[in-house]
């Protein structure tokens, strides 16, 4: 069991990042139930074992449709005996639904609250819809993403859903639950995407005071400005990346590619950055991406081969340290970090299904009588 074993945390149904920051609790071994509507609830079974079965992983669902009458009063019969509870919907929706943090946290003063938007629970934009890269956007985390000239690159859905978002919250649960060990007291967390970019992007804005960084994209040492820090194509039309920034590493990169060419002895030589990264562009072109495995894999010159998403999983460092593991035919990232003792694992989800549910809401605390109010409210 992981580190997390003995908690109990109730997750209402969402996207993006609130299922996310549940999966990782659930990864260390916390208790989540996932509280979902009932005609969602085949949905989730098959969700759970398909594509989506990574960030649903390690909860059983509990079908429960919140309109029907005594199923708010049910739900906080459960909530009750919860150590933390996730929500992830606009500010305000909670509360309509009767389930706000205050009348939480009158039923259950130990609980930790956690709520995850992309604007935040204020503020002028609080109420408006939005995306992963409209919260990246605001916090000028996009605005450094990208090749000089070009527009900028949205990063996936990364920096603003999972790392300034999922991730935030579960961190912030953690703490509010090692403080609520000796205070007795929840609180409510307020994680918003905007936030969480924004922090994400703090060596960055430090190197901005510093006046090492400029606005102008791809003209940085970390944007791909710098022709040591980047990705290049190779002979067969796939990419590998450098990242030798320390002297002796960049001194290893040239020596390990055999060259000797004066001009590329100049690390730091900003204005020749652009001739430079157009140098190595063409050494990198004569030979194929496993060719230049077989020379730098392992050197010092801090190399490896860009991996597409079927490659990785087949990489010798992955597969040694059981990176990414395998479910129904499905490949998913394992859960991490690692732990001595207390080892997390991957848990499939389903939903609770009569015999098994009576069973782990009985460990809960939740009596017959609020069972069976829980299953006519589901019906």
């Amino acid at each position: 069991m992981g580190p997390l074993a003995g908690f109990k945390i109730v997750e209402m149904a969402g996207i993006g990042p609130a299922p996310f920051c549940a999966m990782m609790l659930a990864d260390m071994g916390a208790e989540v139930i996932r509280v979902d509507r009932t005609h969602r609830a085949n949905d989730v079974e098959f969700l759970s074992k398909g594509r989506q079965g990574a960030t649903l992983r390690g909860r059983r669902t509990l079908a429960l449709d919140l309109k029907q009458a005594g199923a708010t009063d049910a739900l906080l019969g459960i909530i009750e005996h919860a150590d933390a509870l996730i929500e992830g919907f606009r500010p305000g929706v909670m509360e309509r639904l009767g389930l706000g943090p205050e009348i939480c946290l009158q039923r259950n003063p130990r609980l930790v609250y956690g709520r995850v938007t992309g604007w935040g629970q204020d503020g002028p934009l609080a109420q408006a819809p939005g995306h992963d890269i409209n919260y990246i956007a605001i916090t000028g985390a996009l605005s450094c993403i990208g090749r000089a000239g070009e527009a900028p690159v949205p990063p996936l859905n990364l920096v603003g859903d999972f790392g300034g978002g999922g991730m935030l919250l579960a961190f912030g649960i953690v703490c509010a639950l090692l403080e609520a060990r000796s205070s007795g007291r929840g609180q409510i967390i307020d994680a918003a995407m905007v936030d969480g970019a924004a922090l994400l992007m703090a060596n960055i804005f430090s190197r901005k005071a510093a006046g090492v960084w400029t606005n102008e994209r791809g003209k940085n040492a970390l944007d791909g400005g710098a022709h040591w820090y980047g990705v290049y194509e190779c002979a067969d039309g796939k990419y590998v990346s450098i990242g030798a920034i320390e002297p002796q590493f960049y001194s290893a990169l040239l020596e390990k590619c055999g060259i000797d060419d004066p001009a590329l002895r100049s690390q730091w030589q900003r204005e020749e950055w652009p001739a430079l990264r157009e140098k190595l562009a063409r050494i990198f072109l004569t030979r194929t991406r496993a060719e230049w495995c077989a020379l730098l894999e392992g050197s010092d010159a801090c190399f490896a081969p860009v991996l597409d998403l079927d490659e990785a999983a087949g990489h010798a460092q992955n597969r040694a340290r059981s990176t990414f593991v395998e479910t129904d035919g499905a490949v998913e990232p394992a859960p991490a970090p690692r732990f001595s003792r207390t080892a997390p694992e991957a848990r499939e989800s389903h939903p609770l299904f009569e015999a098994e549910g009576e069973a782990m809401l009985g460990r809960w605390g939740v009596d017959s009588q609020r069972i069976q109010a829980l299953r006519r409210a589901g019906e």
